[in-house]
């Protein structure tokens, strides 16, 4: 498989360049490719310089921040346009831990003994064997209760929809008619499980460790957790609603059906 590491990025100088470091060693066969929304920093000037000096690396400039769910829809576009096979999310901050790469994509390819092979494979915190590290039990609690509601509002059979380590088989991907999405934070990873879902993609989550980073800062805002809070809201209300109308279609259905045969 053609795989390639897209890693958005946005004032994370302090930290890419580690990331890149542990990546390249942790999957030596990957490509990686950094989107940059022009980070005041310097960080897209790091990516660039790290690029001049291996060719697996690759850069992406944006004119100014836009939101990570953009980020990602330009690099998953990138990355398609150019016949990648595998297309993986990863944060440059450090909390995918690279080394744990590897098991993502094998799962992906099958070859873990698992059947079928996965579309979307996602590293999860919240099933068996996957933890955090240094976060506030504050934290945890919003986390997990982000995603219990989630999976009972959408129906998605997935624990831990809000993950960004992830990897995408890139058929997949390339049926989701990227351009038409929007959300952004929390609710893109969301979105585009359930995209995945809704086509009938087989998506396998991995235990991973997740380690809060230790350099830079978080993006975590109040109005990303209220844009996830929001849609996943009207998300789960229109499943119902459309249950709601499947089910009295059929009863409409079996009451007429008794009277066509009189």
């Amino acid at each position: 498989m053609r795989v390639i590491v897209v890693v958005p990025t946005y004032d994370e100088a302090e930290t890419l360049p580690g990331t890149l470091a542990r990546l390249r060693a942790a999957v030596p066969e990957a490509d990686v490719l950094v989107v940059d929304d022009g980070s005041p920093d310097g960080t897209g000037e790091l990516a660039e310089r790290a690029a001049t000096v291996d060719p697996a690396v690759h850069v992406l400039h944006r004119s100014g921040k836009q939101g990570l769910g953009k980020a990602y829809v330009a690099g998953f576009a990138w990355a398609l346009e150019r016949g990648y096979d595998v297309v993986v999310e990863m944060d440059a901050d450090g909390s995918h831990q690279p080394e744990e790469l590897p098991q993502l994509l094998a799962v992906m390819a099958g070859v873990d003994g698992a059947q079928p092979r996965a579309d979307l494979v996602i590293g999860s915190r919240w099933v068996p064997g996957g933890s955090v590290v240094n976060w506030p039990w504050q934290r945890e609690v919003l986390s997990r209760g982000a995603n219990t509601f989630t999976r009972i509002a959408m129906g998605l059979p997935v624990h831990d929809a809000t993950a960004g380590f992830r990897a995408y088989r890139a058929p997949v991907l390339a049926s989701l008619r990227l351009d038409e999405v929007e959300s952004q934070g929390y609710c893109f990873q969301v979105d585009m499980a359930w995209r995945v879902h809704l086509a009938g993609g087989v998506i396998r989550e991995v235990p991973i460790e997740f380690v809060e980073r230790a350099q830079g800062r978080s993006k975590m805002s109040n109005r990303i957790v209220a844009e996830a809070l929001v849609r996943v809201t009207a998300w789960g209300v229109a499943r119902r609603a459309s249950q709601v109308r499947s089910g009295l279609r059929r009863v409409v259905a079996a009451v007429r059906r008794p009277q066509q045969g009189s």
